[in-house]
Protein backbone atom coordinates (compact mmCIF):
# COMPACT_ATOMS: atom_id res chain seq x y z
CA UNK A 1 0.00 0.00 0.00
CA UNK A 2 1.35 3.16 -0.77
CA UNK A 3 0.50 6.44 1.59
CA UNK A 4 0.62 10.06 0.02
CA UNK A 5 2.78 12.50 1.56
CA UNK A 6 -0.04 13.99 3.72
CA UNK A 7 -0.89 10.91 5.03
CA UNK A 8 2.89 10.12 5.30
CA UNK A 9 3.12 13.49 7.70
CA UNK A 10 0.19 12.63 9.66
CA UNK A 11 1.48 9.39 10.27
CA UNK A 12 5.07 10.60 11.60
CA UNK A 13 3.72 13.78 13.34
CA UNK A 14 1.06 10.78 15.64
CA UNK A 15 3.93 8.82 16.13
CA UNK A 16 6.21 11.56 17.64
CA UNK A 17 2.89 12.79 19.77
CA UNK A 18 2.79 8.90 21.21
CA UNK A 19 6.85 8.94 22.45
CA UNK A 20 6.27 12.91 23.77
CA UNK A 21 3.44 11.55 25.73
CA UNK A 22 5.65 8.31 26.84
CA UNK A 23 8.20 10.34 27.69
CA UNK A 24 6.14 12.91 30.11
CA UNK A 25 4.53 9.77 31.55
CA UNK A 26 8.01 8.31 32.50
CA UNK A 27 9.36 11.41 33.76
CA UNK A 28 6.34 12.26 35.92
CA UNK A 29 6.43 8.58 37.54
CA UNK A 30 9.79 9.23 38.65
CA UNK A 31 9.34 12.60 39.83
CA UNK A 32 7.57 11.44 43.39
CA UNK A 33 10.35 9.39 44.19
CA UNK A 34 12.89 11.96 43.82
CA UNK A 35 10.97 14.04 45.83
CA UNK A 36 10.19 11.62 48.76
CA UNK A 37 14.41 10.89 48.80
CA UNK A 38 14.64 14.55 49.01
CA UNK A 39 12.01 14.50 52.43
CA UNK A 40 14.02 11.50 53.84
CA UNK A 41 17.08 13.58 53.31
CA UNK A 42 15.82 16.82 55.22
CA UNK A 43 16.10 16.79 58.82
CA UNK A 44 12.97 16.20 60.92
CA UNK A 45 12.33 18.60 64.34
CA UNK A 46 14.87 16.40 66.75
CA UNK A 47 12.19 14.15 68.81
CA UNK A 48 12.29 14.03 72.46
CA UNK A 49 14.60 12.19 73.88
CA UNK A 50 13.30 8.76 75.19
CA UNK A 51 12.76 7.87 78.61
CA UNK A 52 15.57 4.98 78.16
CA UNK A 53 17.66 6.72 76.52
CA UNK A 54 21.66 7.24 78.44
CA UNK A 55 21.90 10.88 79.29
CA UNK A 56 25.21 12.62 78.52
CA UNK A 57 28.01 12.42 80.20
CA UNK A 58 27.93 15.99 82.53
CA UNK A 59 30.83 18.79 82.44
CA UNK A 60 32.73 19.45 85.72
CA UNK A 61 34.10 22.36 85.04
CA UNK A 62 31.53 23.69 86.77
CA UNK A 63 28.41 21.60 88.56
CA UNK A 64 24.90 22.84 88.22
CA UNK A 65 23.57 23.48 91.57
CA UNK A 66 20.06 20.41 92.16
CA UNK A 67 18.28 23.74 92.58
CA UNK A 68 16.82 24.51 96.22
CA UNK A 69 15.91 21.31 98.23
CA UNK A 70 12.35 21.55 99.79
CA UNK A 71 12.91 22.05 103.27
CA UNK A 72 11.11 24.34 106.39
CA UNK A 73 11.88 27.58 105.57
CA UNK A 74 14.67 27.20 108.62
CA UNK A 75 15.61 23.93 108.52
CA UNK A 76 15.41 22.14 111.98
CA UNK A 77 19.06 20.80 111.52
CA UNK A 78 20.56 24.02 111.19
CA UNK A 79 19.89 24.33 115.05
CA UNK A 80 21.34 20.95 116.26
CA UNK A 81 24.39 21.41 118.54
CA UNK A 82 27.23 19.28 117.08
CA UNK A 83 30.93 19.38 118.23
CA UNK A 84 33.97 20.02 115.98
CA UNK A 85 36.39 17.04 116.67
CA UNK A 86 39.21 19.58 115.78
CA UNK A 87 38.50 22.07 118.26
CA UNK A 88 36.29 21.32 120.99
CA UNK A 89 34.25 23.46 119.90
CA UNK A 90 30.40 23.53 119.39
CA UNK A 91 28.40 24.85 116.69
CA UNK A 92 25.12 25.01 114.46
CA UNK A 93 24.35 25.33 111.01
CA UNK A 94 22.44 28.62 112.03
CA UNK A 95 26.18 30.05 113.27
CA UNK A 96 26.74 31.02 110.01
CA UNK A 97 23.98 32.91 108.52
CA UNK A 98 25.43 35.31 106.11
CA UNK A 99 28.04 32.62 104.46
CA UNK A 100 28.35 29.64 102.11
CA UNK A 101 28.25 26.57 103.63
CA UNK A 102 29.76 23.67 101.91
CA UNK A 103 29.05 20.25 103.52
CA UNK A 104 29.76 16.62 102.87
CA UNK A 105 28.71 13.71 104.92
CA UNK A 106 31.35 10.87 105.08
CA UNK A 107 32.58 8.14 106.91
CA UNK A 108 36.60 7.02 107.89
CA UNK A 109 36.30 3.68 106.25
CA UNK A 110 35.03 4.92 103.28
CA UNK A 111 38.10 6.02 100.55
CA UNK A 112 36.41 7.89 97.86
CA UNK A 113 35.11 10.37 101.00
CA UNK A 114 39.25 10.70 101.91
CA UNK A 115 39.68 11.80 98.18
CA UNK A 116 36.92 13.98 98.02
CA UNK A 117 38.03 15.63 101.10
CA UNK A 118 41.82 16.04 99.88
CA UNK A 119 39.61 18.51 97.06
CA UNK A 120 37.86 20.21 99.61
CA UNK A 121 41.07 20.97 101.09
CA UNK A 122 42.56 22.88 98.46
CA UNK A 123 39.58 25.14 97.98
CA UNK A 124 40.94 28.19 100.28
CA UNK A 125 43.81 28.37 98.12
CA UNK A 126 41.90 28.18 95.15
CA UNK A 127 39.54 30.73 96.08
CA UNK A 128 41.50 33.47 97.29
CA UNK A 129 39.98 36.17 99.40
CA UNK A 130 36.61 35.44 99.30
CA UNK A 131 37.00 31.59 101.17
CA UNK A 132 36.91 34.09 103.99
CA UNK A 133 33.27 33.72 103.53
CA UNK A 134 33.06 29.79 102.88
CA UNK A 135 32.70 27.51 106.02
CA UNK A 136 33.34 23.89 105.48
CA UNK A 137 32.05 21.24 107.11
CA UNK A 138 32.01 17.55 106.67
CA UNK A 139 29.79 15.29 108.72
CA UNK A 140 30.63 11.75 110.07
CA UNK A 141 27.02 9.83 109.18
CA UNK A 142 28.65 6.62 110.61
CA UNK A 143 26.88 5.16 113.81
CA UNK A 144 29.72 3.30 114.79
CA UNK A 145 32.25 6.31 114.51
CA UNK A 146 32.81 8.16 117.59
CA UNK A 147 34.66 11.95 118.19
CA UNK A 148 37.94 10.21 118.88
CA UNK A 149 38.07 8.00 115.75
CA UNK A 150 37.22 10.83 113.67
CA UNK A 151 39.72 13.25 115.42
CA UNK A 152 42.26 10.39 114.24
CA UNK A 153 41.21 10.56 111.04
CA UNK A 154 41.15 14.39 110.13
CA UNK A 155 44.47 14.76 111.99
CA UNK A 156 46.38 11.72 109.75
CA UNK A 157 45.17 13.60 106.49
CA UNK A 158 45.45 16.84 108.37
CA UNK A 159 42.28 17.97 107.35
CA UNK A 160 41.76 21.54 109.16
CA UNK A 161 38.13 22.64 108.52
CA UNK A 162 35.01 21.82 110.89
CA UNK A 163 34.45 18.40 110.91
CA UNK A 164 31.73 16.54 113.55
CA UNK A 165 29.92 13.22 113.70
CA UNK A 166 26.16 13.83 112.55
CA UNK A 167 23.53 13.78 114.74
CA UNK A 168 20.89 10.97 114.74
CA UNK A 169 18.80 13.73 113.98
CA UNK A 170 20.38 15.68 111.56
CA UNK A 171 21.18 12.50 109.94
CA UNK A 172 17.19 11.71 109.71
CA UNK A 173 16.45 15.24 108.59
CA UNK A 174 19.27 15.09 105.51
CA UNK A 175 17.77 11.64 104.50
CA UNK A 176 13.88 12.57 104.59
CA UNK A 177 14.21 15.86 103.63
CA UNK A 178 16.82 15.86 101.12
CA UNK A 179 18.06 12.17 99.86
CA UNK A 180 18.33 8.95 101.55
CA UNK A 181 22.09 8.63 99.49
CA UNK A 182 23.05 11.32 102.17
CA UNK A 183 23.67 8.26 104.50
CA UNK A 184 25.67 6.79 101.89
CA UNK A 185 29.12 8.44 102.11
CA UNK A 186 30.67 6.31 98.87
CA UNK A 187 27.89 8.03 96.83
CA UNK A 188 29.94 11.05 98.15
CA UNK A 189 27.01 13.33 99.16
CA UNK A 190 27.57 17.20 99.27
CA UNK A 191 25.20 20.07 99.48
CA UNK A 192 26.02 23.58 99.97
CA UNK A 193 23.72 26.40 101.71
CA UNK A 194 23.92 30.06 100.52
CA UNK A 195 24.10 33.64 102.40
CA UNK A 196 20.42 33.93 102.60
CA UNK A 197 20.03 30.07 103.96
CA UNK A 198 19.05 28.11 100.53
CA UNK A 199 20.46 24.73 100.03
CA UNK A 200 21.47 23.18 97.53
CA UNK A 201 22.39 19.83 96.32
CA UNK A 202 25.29 18.93 94.04
CA UNK A 203 25.46 15.62 91.83
CA UNK A 204 26.69 12.46 93.61
CA UNK A 205 30.02 11.43 93.36
CA UNK A 206 33.57 12.80 93.81
CA UNK A 207 33.88 16.30 92.68
CA UNK A 208 37.16 18.05 91.64
CA UNK A 209 38.13 21.18 93.72
CA UNK A 210 38.10 23.12 90.41
CA UNK A 211 34.33 22.13 90.10
CA UNK A 212 33.59 22.65 93.31
CA UNK A 213 34.93 26.34 93.19
CA UNK A 214 33.40 27.29 89.82
CA UNK A 215 30.01 26.62 91.35
CA UNK A 216 30.24 28.31 94.32
CA UNK A 217 31.80 31.19 92.39
CA UNK A 218 29.04 33.15 91.96
CA UNK A 219 27.24 32.96 95.57
CA UNK A 220 30.91 33.82 97.32
CA UNK A 221 30.52 37.15 94.94
CA UNK A 222 30.05 39.99 97.79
Amino acid sequence: MHLRPARVVSVIGLLVGILVLADCGSTSSTAPASASSADQAAPSSSPAASPGAASPAPSYASLAPIGVLPAPTMPAWFNVEMTDVTTGKSFRISDFTGKVVLLDTMAVWCPTCQGEMSQVAQLPAMIGPASSDLVRISLDVDPNEDATILRKFAATNKFDWIIAVAPIEVGRFLATHYDEQFLNPPTQPMLFIDKTGGVYGLPFGIKSALSIQKTLAQYLAP
